[in-house]
């Protein structure tokens, strides 16, 4: 099988890294060899895989060595559960330069330094928030990541971070071969919400690969540094995440996307019941006007 590098987007605090992880150790123990790179400054991308509070950077190890040329690849690349290997990208200190800067320094770090072993199955990026700016735009503007899943919910600013982040696809997709692969519903309990995801999708071009929906199993693994899959195997929520690990093995159905116009994405949005209708007559009225 050849190697098939994944990235992960989607709006911050969505659950993108937890469904990552899960997703990932769902993986492992179908006997796949995944890498897993946290592109977030917050190295939290590996805690659950390694029961870690969280994992030392490549960008802080560089740091205390002097530069990034000084360190070995098993200084930055650990092993987790299921045998999955686990890097952070890191990044400087808040307010301190672009840490997309991270991403890219660390990925070619890894590349250089052959963490890229031919036994690999997948490489997933777990990028920060829905920013396609920049260095976080790295693992799609570079041709890393040929397949991108966004993960989302029937929350309006979940799906216009998704909208949004399919505009970054399409900017790249025309000189590269990196494509959408399919939205990810990490529910939040809203009204009609997998409907709503799915008429997204087609709007998009793409699919709802899976509908994982809220259970509090997720919480209870999390506190204790773990994934579901490990945490509690039998459990029907890890059954979940182990049918979106089989239906990202089985996709086929990587599309250049057809981002939405904003007034398109609302109108989706009001047809649902997600967005009041406008009523352009209270634009820009406070409380006390409207009283």
């Amino acid at each position: 099988m050849a190697l098939r590098q994944c990235a992960i987007y989607g709006k911050g605090g969505i659950g993108k890294s937890t469904t990552t992880q899960n997703l990932v150790s769902a993986l492992a123990e179908m006997g796949k060899k995944v890498l897993i790179i946290g592109c977030d400054p917050k190295a939290d991308s590996t805690r659950l895989i390694l029961h870690a509070k969280a994992q030392d950077t490549i960008m802080s190890l560089a740091a205390e060595a002097g530069s990034v040329e000084d360190l070995e690849l098993e200084d930055v690349l650990k092993i987790g559960y299921q045998g999955i290997r686990c890097a952070e990208s890191g990044g400087p200190e808040p307010g301190v330069g672009c840490a997309g800067r991270g991403v890219i320094t660390a990925i070619n770090f890894l590349e250089e330094e052959g963490a890229y072993e031919e036994d690999l199955d997948f490489v997933f990026y777990d990028v920060l928030g829905d920013v396609v700016c920049g260095g976080f735009a790295m693992p799609i503007r570079e041709n890393k990541a040929q397949e991108i899943y966004i993960v989302c919910s029937g929350e309006m600013m979940a799906m216009f971070a998704a909208n949004n982040i399919s505009k970054g696809i399409v900017k790249y997709a025309t000189t590269g071969s990196v494509r959408l692969a399919g939205l990810i519903c990490n529910s939040r309990n809203t009204d009609r919400e997998d409907e709503l995801i799915i008429a997204l999708a087609e709007k998009l071009g793409t699919q709802m690969i899976h509908f994982v929906p809220r259970d509090n199993v997720v919480q209870r693994a999390e506190i204790r540094r773990m994934t579901v899959i490990e945490f509690d195997p039998t459990c029907q929520q890890a059954n979940e995440y182990r049918s979106l690990a089989q239906k990202i093995v089985d996709n086929k159905k990587f599309v250049i996307p057809t981002p939405l116009e904003m007034d398109d994405l609302e109108n989706l949005l009001m047809e649902f019941g997600i967005m009041d209708v406008e009523d352009e007559s209270v634009v820009g009225k406070t409380a006390a006007e409207l009283a």
